[in-house]
């Protein structure tokens, strides 16, 4: 079965954080975007084996995401 989670990245001053929005304990760094995007699948893979193994569900539930603008001062 294939599952479609969305990955978030936000720059930070050491590189990048990266999180999975549907699974917030799925949360990596790296020193740069590419560097962070391998943690982050490594996280997810690590995380998917550890629910199969203790029988627990992998989060398949979609977030609504929408974009929000607001006027800056």
């Amino acid at each position: 079965m294939v599952t479609a989670l969305t990955a978030r990245y936000i720059r930070t001053p050491s590189g990048y954080m990266g999180q999975i929005i549907e699974w917030p304990e799925v949360v990596t760094e790296g020193v740069d975007l590419e560097d962070c995007r391998s943690s982050l699948r490594d996280a997810l893979e690590q995380m998917v084996q550890a629910n199969k193994e203790l029988g627990k569900e992998i989060p398949t539930e979609h977030a609504l995401l929408e974009p929000m603008t607001i006027e800056s001062p």
